[in-house]
């Protein structure tokens, strides 16, 4: 099963569905910014990529710098709370798979999310 939190408006996130369909596989698709996330779903997100808070923050084109992000006097929590209140923030595409959790930027990242035929 692979899951791929998509803003269809996004070329990159449009060309990594196309790969995981090119696969031959039918993902499930989470538009983040109609069905934004929970905090939890968020932690547990972050968890399965290994990654810092930080790096599922998106700052072109959101409110990252009016917010004042990029200041070290955000925890981790505050900063998963700005998510919710601003999916736009979290950057894409995210694909989870039974191979792990990735930022897929650039594209070919999602290759080693898919399973291999044989």
């Amino acid at each position: 099963m692979i899951t791929i939190y998509h803003n269809p408006k996004c070329g990159t996130s449009r060309n990594v569905l196309a790969e995981i369909e090119a696969a031959g596989i039918q993902p499930t698709i989470i538009r983040y910014l109609d069905t934004p996330l929970s905090k939890d779903a968020l932690k547990q997100l972050v968890r399965e990529m290994a990654v810092p808070v930080r790096a599922i923050l998106r700052e072109r084109g959101t409110p990252y710098e009016e917010l004042d992000l990029g200041n070290a006097k955000w925890s981790d929590d505050a900063l998963l709370d700005f998510v919710v209140a601003h999916p736009i923030l979290l950057n894409r595409p995210i694909v989870t798979s039974p191979l792990g959790a990735k930022l897929c930027r650039p594209v070919e990242t999602v290759h080693s999310l898919l399973p291999t035929k044989g």
